[in-house]
């Protein structure tokens, strides 16, 4: 018995590093998944290798945000499912600069993806998480929403964000039991950070910071991310869960 056992989950940023991550421990736990990315060709690869081992998945080309790929999406899962049990709102992007060089536009892309494309989701998921009758809404967000890095304020500005968003969320979606959480990851090794990380004194750095002396993997993400996501979190709402090896905890 998995612990997703005839549940329906949907991933955003599926085709890579922690949503693909979280896609793929959904569905080895039995959840049907729907992985939904703006790379198409890459959230199709990531469905096919799911399929091949067995898994239920089904690739979603979405652009976050867009408010009519967001529709599209849901239309879409409620024609073939007609609920969602879990929804994993990972989708997210960066843009290094420093805050004085911070483009208009760059700014606006950020936020457009990592904080209203989460908001999108939220909103016009929330009739499929109604429909299963014990929905869970999990957002990630980051450590950097609550501690400064160079380079990095427009993000963290959309994550802390995120975080604000679903405790208020969580309130209001309660009488509904749909659970609202947050996940918030500290520095994984993905794609997403691969520019930075590659930089031995940087990675030398973050890795002195961490208590437990190295950076995380996208799977121990994803298994956080399968705890908000089952009966086993069943009174957690609210809640903001860190997978950080206690950075946050040594600041």
């Amino acid at each position: 018995m998995g612990r997703l056992d005839g549940k329906v989950a949907l991933v955003t940023g599926a085709a890579a590093g922690i949503g693909l991550a979280i896609a793929t421990v959904f569905a080895e736990e039995g959840a049907k998944v729907f992985l939904a990315d703006m790379n198409g060709a890459g959230v199709e690869a990531a469905a096919a290798a799911l399929i091949e081992n067995g898994h239920a998945a089904t690739p979603l080309t979405v652009d976050v945000s867009r408010g009519q790929d967001v529709m599209q999406m849901f239309r879409t899962i409620s024609a073939t499912a007609a609920k969602l049990d879990v929804i994993a709102n990972n989708a997210g992007i960066n843009v290094r600069s420093d805050f004085r060089h911070l483009s208009d536009d760059d700014w606006v892309r950020i936020r457009e993806v990592n904080l209203d494309g989460v908001v999108r989701i939220a909103r016009d998921g929330f009739a499929l998480l109604q429909a299963s009758g014990r929905g869970s809404l999990i957002n990630v967000a980051s450590i950097l929403g609550h501690r400064g890095l160079r380079q990095l304020a427009g993000y963290a500005a959309t994550k802390g964000a995120v975080a604000a968003l679903t405790r208020a969320l969580a309130v209001e979606y309660a009488p509904f039991n749909i659970r609202v959480n947050t996940l918030s990851p500290g520095f994984i090794e993905t794609n997403l950070t691969e520019r930075v990380l590659r930089q031995p004194a940087i990675r030398k750095a973050l890795v002195e910071q961490a208590p437990m002396r190295r950076l995380g993997e996208p799977r121990e993400v994803a298994r956080a991310a399968l705890f908000l996501a089952s009966d086993d979190a069943s009174y957690v709402t609210g809640a903001e869960l860190a997978v950080d090896g206690g950075m946050s905890a040594g600041l």
